[in-house]
């Protein structure tokens, strides 16, 4: 499997002119080698050549992963003395006779740290950005990615589910935060989320990405939870919205249109649309209502291995969707001062049309 990721790869770096690649840690390194390294302040580069075997870069202590690898890579340790680290970008750029090459690197991962390492050990190498390699990359999933994820959004549902017992007036935001974390890892999530849940009532709840506070929930709130568990390294991202008893009409009336959105959202997905016009189809139905002013962001963004990659759901946006696209439906409407609403749905794009990987109840749920 990862073998044909590299055969793509190669694909990819030929058409775009590039001889080499530089990773650092991250999702892309991880979906080509099945390796996990932190980025910390000791350099990890790995380099992918068209005329040879990928080669490591890393610390001493992180030899042993090399073990675990889907691939075959040549290492090129060093020790702890910093010193000593350009000896190791050295050996690596001479066995790879990087200098004169064209070398892309990931725009969104590649430190200054390890690119000073690569320019000094290849003064003559051009360093470009590899955007056009890594924009496709993992932007199609295959059965096994997509099969994580919906697992992912099952342990997320069922997480939130033991969660919304504890909802009433008087508990807070952060209490509510707290417990639905340790009901993800319970439920079986990996112990790094897609990011740390969002927990948001009344007032807060018109901020989009709120952080849980002190706030105590109080009658008459709107409750958001957006919240995300991850499998196998990869993600869910799911935003339900509740009532805290009962609430005004107003807010009934832009739960049931952000209801509606996300409906018209799930259904405009499939192979051959433009990623736009999903933006379009949710955002319809709120401007229709005269709405379109509080509804502050896209439509949805791409989900795997990051809570946040291609495709992006913006109006603007002409990428032609294809099987195996997964990305959010998440409309809302945010009224300052009074609350918001959020219902976000895990999508991918089938043979014919898209499911959703999320089933967690959309309904106005008074709690």
């Amino acid at each position: 499997m990862t073998n044909s990721r590299l055969d793509r790869l190669y694909q990819r770096m030929n058409a775009a002119s590039l001889d080499v690649l530089a990773l650092n840690p991250g999702p892309s390194l991880y979906y080509l080698t099945g390796l996990n390294f932190h980025l910390m302040e000791r350099p990890t580069t790995l380099l992918i050549s068209l005329t040879a075997e990928p080669v490591l870069i890393l610390p001493e202590l992180e030899i042993l992963k090399i073990n675990s690898a889907r691939v075959s890579l040549t290492p090129v340790p060093f020790g702890d003395n910093p010193l000593e680290w350009d000896l190791a970008f050295q050996q690596a750029a001479d066995s790879l006779k990087l200098n004169e090459k064209r070398i892309g690197v990931e725009p969104t991962r590649m430190r200054y740290l390890e690119l000073s390492y690569l320019q000094k050990a290849a003064p003559t190498a051009a360093f470009v950005s590899g955007e056009v390699v890594f924009s496709q990359l993992r932007i199609q999933k295959d059965a096994d990615e997509i099969a994580a994820m919906r697992e992912a959004a099952k342990i997320a549902q069922a997480a939130l589910t033991d969660t919304l017992p504890m909802v009433k007036p008087g508990v807070t935001e952060r209490e509510l935060a707290a417990e639905l974390s340790i009901n993800l890892l319970r439920s079986g999530s990996d112990s790094e989320f897609p990011f740390p849940p969002i927990v948001a009532s009344g007032p807060n709840s018109a901020n989009p990405h709120a952080i849980p506070s002190d706030r105590k929930l109080q009658t008459g709130d709107l409750i958001l939870f957006d919240w995300g568990a991850a499998y196998q390294g990869y993600f869910s991202d799911i935003t339900r919205t509740f009532a805290v008893g009962e609430i005004s009409p107003e807010l009934r009336e832009i739960y049931h249109l952000v209801k509606e959105a996300n409906t018209a959202g799930r259904s405009a997905g499939k192979p051959g649309l433009r990623a736009g016009d999903v933006d379009h189809a949710a955002r319809g139905i709120i401007q229709h209502a005269d709405y379109g002013p509080f509804f502050t962001h896209r439509t949805g963004h791409g989900l795997g291995l990051e809570s946040h990659e291609g495709p992006y759901m913006f109006a603007e946006n002409d990428l032609v969707l294809q099987e195996g696209m997964v990305y959010t439906v998440e409309p809302g409407i945010y009224l300052p001062g009074k609350g918001g609403v959020r219902i976000e749905d895990d999508m991918v794009v089938t043979a014919n049309g898209s499911e959703s990987l999320t089933d967690f109840p959309r309904g106005l749920t008074i709690l």
